[in-house]
């Protein structure tokens, strides 16, 4: 099955059809590094592959824990195969500590332990800055059900939850991520989709709180390209 009709170009993937097997796509993960709505860009060699093995990982162990995502397999060095949906404009953020736009909106430092995981949505639209909206939003502007906006919103709490255990166990904190979903249209079920990297997490050392995640990069801190190996590393070894 050769997937070679390019369909979309993003900031870290490239995004192929087959021909011959209309109802699978082959996601290919680039070296690029974007930040501030793609206004700060950058790279490093082998990027692409690591986010990919990365998510790779994460989507496999959510899989064991009851949780379908668009994964089906991986293919050469930096690509995945999954099940073709139709994404849901919606972004769906979990926090379980104070870090970046959440900080800045409520003045409390960074760091700080949220009494409980919660959930933000922000709008999937580049040309609004991917805004933050609230569930009436999400329902007046029509961009999901209200049976898929509480699926979604329970999803990222349940996902929170066996995330933050995996990466307990590779001695990471996880602050705060982002997911996507998108519809299985021939079912009529809503999965978990995009990619669960350092990119969209941020992850901090349980010990000595440093930063291994994009935000050594949008902070210019250096030693990205280590930070994103280290935490490869780290959770090959939780999940083995």
């Amino acid at each position: 099955m050769s997937f070679d009709k390019p369909i979309y170009e993003g900031k870290a993937k490239r995004i192929f059809e087959s021909v011959s097997e209309p109802s699978q796509l082959r996601h290919e993960f680039k070296n690029s590094l974007t930040a501030l709505n793609g206004l700060k860009k950058g790279d490093f060699e082998g990027k692409g592959k690591l986010n990919r093995d990365i998510a790779s990982l994460l989507f496999q162990h959510l899989g064991r824990q009851g949780i379908r995502s668009h994964w089906i397999r991986n293919e050469g060095e930096i690509s995945m195969i999954t099940h073709r949906l139709s994404m849901l404009p919606v972004e769906v953020v979990v926090r379980n500590k104070v870090a970046g736009s959440l900080s800045k909106r409520t003045g409390l430092p960074e760091g700080t332990k949220l009494l409980r995981p919660i959930v933000e949505f922000y709008y999937k639209r580049d040309d609004l800055g991917d805004p933050f909206i609230n569930d009436d939003h999400v329902e007046v502007l029509n961009l999901c059900t209200t049976s898929e906006l509480k699926q979604i919103r329970n999803q990222g709490l349940e996902v929170n939850k066996h995330l933050s255990s995996v990466f307990s166990k590779a001695g990471l904190d996880l602050i705060d991520f982002k997911l996507e979903f998108g519809r299985l249209e021939s079912a009529g079920e809503v999965l978990l989709a995009d990619e669960i990297s350092p990119d969209t997490c941020r992850l901090w050392d349980t010990k000595t709180e440093e930063k291994l995640d994009k935000d050594r990069f949008r902070r210019d801190m250096g030693g990205v390209d280590q930070a994103y190996q280290e935490v490869y590393k780290r959770l090959q070894g939780a999940l083995s």
